[in-house]
């Protein structure tokens, strides 16, 4: 006995304490708002606003998009296929460009 307490009492008590110290901040963390660590849904946009990547062309359809994407992968030059807000949008990177308008052009 500490003092003339019971120590089981005494130890019982200030874990509880210590349970609560430890709860406290995860089920604010677990319950708040505004902070989801779930990724949102992706937005699209025009097809100037993706970055880096700038567009070659506008195909008709996915169709065409694809086939055109297909030779410019051929070509070792990556491509992207998106549906803009302003219509379907063949995207590559700036320095490859010119090399892909003169595949694209290509008959």
């Amino acid at each position: 006995m500490l003092g003339g307490i019971n120590n089981q009492m005494f130890f019982q008590a200030f874990g509880g304490f210590f349970a609560l110290l430890i709860l406290i901040p995860l089920l604010r963390w677990t319950f708040s708002r505004g902070r989801s660590h779930v990724a949102r849904p992706a937005k699209s946009g025009n097809s100037d606003e993706y970055g880096l990547l700038v567009p070659v062309s506008k195909p008709a359809n996915f169709i065409e998009g694809e086939m055109a994407r297909k030779k410019l992968i051929d070509a070792n030059i990556k491509a992207n296929l998106v549906q803009a807000e302003d219509g379907i949008a063949l995207l590559v990177f700036p320095e490859e460009l010119s090399a892909a308008r003169a595949i694209l052009n290509q008959q």
